[in-house]
C-alpha cells in the first residue's frame, strides 16, 4: 500500500488492518523521502518513489504468490505506474489525479526550489477539506517541498502515458466532495486504461484522505471485494 504526497504510512494504517482482517498480507511502503523530515523529501526523486513501491512488491511476493497494489492520490499514481513494470494482480488507486492543476509556475517548479524550497497547503482552516476529525491524528510534513512538486508532476505524466498499457483489473475510487484536483481525473483515468476490467466508484462524504475519513469502511469494503473477486478469477 503506498500512501500520498507529504504523507506516511499512517494514513494506509486503517485500510491494512481491515485488509489482514480478511486474510489478506499487507505491507504499508514508506515513500522514500517520506516520514522522516522535509529536507529529505527535496533530496527524492520520483524515481526513488518508484523503487519503494518496488520493493513492497518483492517483500510480499516472498510470501504469495498474488500481490495487488494500492495507493491514495500519488500513492495511486506509482501504483498504476508500477503496474505496466510489475507482474502485480491488480491495482486499487483511491483519490488519484489526472494531472495537477493548471499553474503557469508549474514548469518552473525546478528552478524556483532553488530560491523557494517550500510552499504552504493553502490559507484554509486547520482540517478545512476533512470530513469528521480524523485530520486531528493525520501526520504529514507541514509544508509542500516545491523540488517535490516538480517529481510529482513528472511522475503524472509518466502514469498518463502508462494508462493504455496497463492490462490488469484496476478499481478507481474517488470522492464526488474532494475539494483537491482530484474529482474531474476519475473519469479520465478510467478512460484511457488499457484494461477491459476496470471500475470506477464514486462516494460522498469524504474529501481526499478517503481512506481516514467517515466513508472509509465502506472504501475498504469496496477495495476487499474486488480484491476477492480479481484474486480468485
Amino acid at each position: 500500500m503506498q500512501h500520498g504526497f507529504t504523507g506516511t504510512p499512517k494514513e494506509m494504517r486503517w485500510l491494512g488492518e481491515y485488509l489482514n482482517g480478511r486474510g489478506y498480507t499487507v505491507c504499508g511502503m514508506r515513500l522514500t523521502g517520506h516520514a522522516t523530515q522535509p529536507k529529505d523529501m527535496i533530496r527524492s526523486r520520483y524515481s526513488d518513489w518508484l523503487a519503494s513501491v518496488e520493493d513492497g512488491f518483492h517483500m510480499l511476493r516472498s510470501c504469495t504468490e498474488q500481490v495487488f497494489l494500492l495507493g491514495l492520490s500519488m500513492g495511486g499514481i506509482l501504483s498504476l505506474i508500477s503496474a505496466t513494470q510489475l507482474p502485480v494482480r491488480g491495482v486499487v488507486a483511491m483519490s488519484t489525479p489526472y494531472k495537477l492543476p493548471n499553474n503557469p509556475l508549474l514548469k518552473y517548479a525546478k528552478l524556483l526550489s532553488k530560491f523557494i524550497p517550500f510552499i504552504s497547503y493553502g490559507d484554509g482552516e486547520p482540517g478545512a477539506g476533512w470530513f469528521g476529525d480524523a485530520w486531528k491524528e493525520h501526520v504529514c510534513y507541514p509544508q509542500n517541498p516545491v523540488r517535490s512538486i516538480a517529481e510529482l508532476n513528472e511522475a503524472v505524466g509518466i502514469m498518463r502515458a502508462a494508462l493504455p498499457e496497463i492490462r490488469v483489473p484496476v478499481l478507481l475510487v474517488s470522492s464526488r466532495d474532494d475539494s483537491s484536483f482530484v474529482v474531474s481525473g476519475m473519469d479520465a483515468i478510467y478512460e484511457a486504461l488499457g484494461t477491459s476490467d476496470k471500475q470506477k466508484v464514486w462516494i460522498e462524504g469524504s474529501g481526499h484522505n478517503i481512506v481516514e475519513e467517515p466513508k472509509r469502511e465502506f472504501v475498504f469494503k469496496t477495495a476487499a471485494d474486488f480484491i476477492e473477486r480479481v484474486s480468485q478469477a
